[in-house]
């Protein structure tokens, strides 16, 4: 068996960031959900409110013996605008916030390492928030792999395409078979 461990993201909107971390080699699984928040079990229709507290997220099973905690640090500086605060593009509100959510204490320090080493290579300060994870609420089944099964919709020929195609090409010597 292999000795996965769990990755937390913010990073918008999760359709985004499910379809761009999913194909990297090392990861096992990429659900998407919610975390941050302050209601038990919260729905879709529920965070788009912005009531919840609770952030669009990503929870990545990877193999650190193949990727890198410091390597999906940098895949998520590149995948989102860490820089834009509670939104991504014309998605706004809290739960497009950018967070890393860290699940031990050598997480948290090389979540605070990376953040300090890219912030040279954005104009604006970087607001993505580092906390510790707390309850993952996994999102409702019909938002797994949304773009694979859904890519003609408008929003995910419009928005979700371009970003994963971008990121497809810069991580393409890391991406699966």
């Amino acid at each position: 068996m292999k000795n996965l461990e769990l990755a937390t993201f913010g990073a918008g909107c999760f359709w985004c960031t499910e379809a761009m971390f999913q194909d990297l080699k090392g990861v096992e699984k990429c659900v998407s959900g919610y975390m941050g928040g302050h209601v038990d079990d919260p729905t879709y229709k529920a965070v788009c409110t912005g009531t919840t507290g609770h952030a669009e997220v990503i929870q990545i099973h990877f193999d650190p013996s193949i990727l890198t905690y410091e390597t999906l640090l940098e895949a998520l500086w590149y995948a989102h605008d860490p820089t834009q605060l509670n939104r991504q593009g014309n998605d706004v509100g809290t739960q497009y916030r950018s967070a890393i959510y860290y699940h031990n204490e050598a997480q948290k320090t090389a979540a605070i390492a990376a953040k300090t080493a890219a912030a040279p290579r954005f104009k604006q300060t970087i607001v993505t928030e580092i906390t510790a994870a707390d309850t993952f609420y996994p999102a409702e089944d019909y938002h797994t792999d949304y773009f694979n099964l859904h890519g003609e919709n408008p929003y995910c020929s419009a928005v979700v395409g371009p970003k994963v195609k971008k990121f497809r090409t810069k991580f393409a010597e890391q991406l699966k078979a």
